[in-house]
């Protein structure tokens, strides 16, 4: 179980459902990549996405780049419909040519469901292979309206198959390991995700900003959320419609995009809600400018498995307010505070929140970020695949190898 003499490792990682627009996800594959290759290894992500011209006309196969967090080689794959814009590796055949083409020392996947076969590959090629977890199944299914006792027995299923077809599953909370260890997985491992404390930070926060997303409102609160319904973002506007109705003078700024976004703009403007929905923000300092500036921040997805815009917005000094179901509710401790899945039950809690004195409840809310920095989650990914210690050196990325590579042996 040893890496090759004098070299890192070639860390192949597949993810599903990522686009230019997606928020969680494509951040955390950021910053791992980024975290592993200067830690010596070399990186390959590959993704989905739509056809690209190849520069003569015609449209290439595979679009193959190197960037910060190493290679990512991107696969034509159909969009799924009603998701907003989600890609598939529906192509399994070319899949398969292109991971033994690269020949992996390990393979790390993020997609627990139509790439589950990958794990299998792995087995075959004598590849370790990991699942990382980013959502709960039993929790997503219940945001679509199953049934908690169909909903858990279907994760249970999918969740033991999951843990038998990989070396290791990697759970970002102990809240997310929970449908794991319920079904008897022994080779569950802990790993958090993190965020870039130099880049969200208090500082960030900018008065002018502030008057301008608020308006005239006393109040200013933030979504940053994917507007799908898992993720519950119509909680927000019921907050917001409450807390008008108390008399607390609030206003909303949404941040994200998503197959919700219609019909969330067209409720506002029917009930006349002081709501600003912004789509995807690909500027990073703005994002992080939006999240300092709000009084409070809503996480209301009762299935969030770790929640990076919520850490990002605590990092920025920002109370959170979150979905008491979710494993936020751990997260955010004395950052924020908790919601039931209702408008009252949200109100309730911002006007918590708020009853605190405004540096108090800022400092709280960095302090509870400060465990979570990025180096502590890259070095607990790259024990989980048992890398060895950084080597400080980056690799540049190298045309695909024509053998086969060293690793374990299973």
């Amino acid at each position: 179980m040893t890496a090759r003499h004098g070299s890192g490792l070639r860390i192949v990682r597949i993810a599903n459902f990522v686009t230019p627009a997606s928020g969680g996800l494509r951040t955390a594959l950021r910053e791992l990549g980024a975290g592993y290759r200067a830690a010596g290894h070399e990186p390959v992500l590959i993704v989905p996405g739509p056809p690209r011209p190849d520069g003569t006309g015609t449209t290439a196969r595979i679009h193959d780049e190197d960037t910060a967090q190493g290679r990512v080689i991107t696969l034509p794959g159909p969009e799924l419909p009603g998701s907003g814009g989600y890609r598939m590796l529906t192509d399994r055949p070319r899949l398969q040519r292109l991971l033994h083409a690269l020949a992996p020392d390990r393979l790390e996947v993020s997609d627990r469901t139509t790439l589950r076969w990958t794990g299998e590959w792995a087995r075959r090629a004598r590849v370790p292979a990991m699942m990382v977890s980013h959502e709960s199944v039993d929790g997503v299914l219940r945001t679509w309206g199953v049934p908690q006792p169909l909903a858990r027995a279907a994760a249970d299923r999918l969740n033991t198959r999951t843990a038998h077809a990989y070396s290791r599953v990697v759970c970002t909370t102990e809240w997310a390991a929970a449908e794991f260890t319920r079904v008897g997985a022994r080779n569950v491992v802990r790993a958090p995700l993190g965020v870039d404390l130099d880049a969200w930070h208090p500082d960030c926060r900018s008065a002018a900003l502030r008057r301008r997303s608020a308006g005239r409102a006393e109040v200013l609160l933030l979504l940053c959320s994917r507007l799908s319904q898992e993720k519950r973002p119509g909680r927000a506007l019921d907050a917001l419609a409450q807390l008008r109705r108390r008399g607390v003078d609030a206003a909303l700024v949404v941040v994200g995009d998503g197959p919700l976004r219609t019909r969330l703009e067209a409720r506002a403007r029917d009930e006349r809600l002081p709501a600003a929905f912004l789509g995807h923000l690909a500027d990073r300092p703005r994002l992080a400018a939006l999240q300092a500036a709000a009084d409070v921040a809503l996480a209301p997805g009762p299935a969030e498995t770790f929640g990076l815009a919520a850490l990002e917005a605590l990092a920025c000094g920002t109370p959170v307010v979150a979905s008491a179901a979710s494993a936020l509710a751990g997260l955010v401790g004395s950052g924020g505070d908790t919601a039931l899945d209702d408008g009252p039950s949200y109100a309730d809690a911002v006007q918590r929140v708020l009853a605190r004195p405004e540096p108090a409840r800022r400092a709280a809310a960095r302090r509870r970020a400060e465990g979570y920095g990025w180096q502590p989650a890259v070095d607990a990914f790259l024990a989980a695949h048992d890398a060895p210690a950084p080597l400080a050196r980056p690799l540049a990325a190298a045309p695909y190898p024509a053998g086969p590579r060293g690793g374990w042996r299973r």
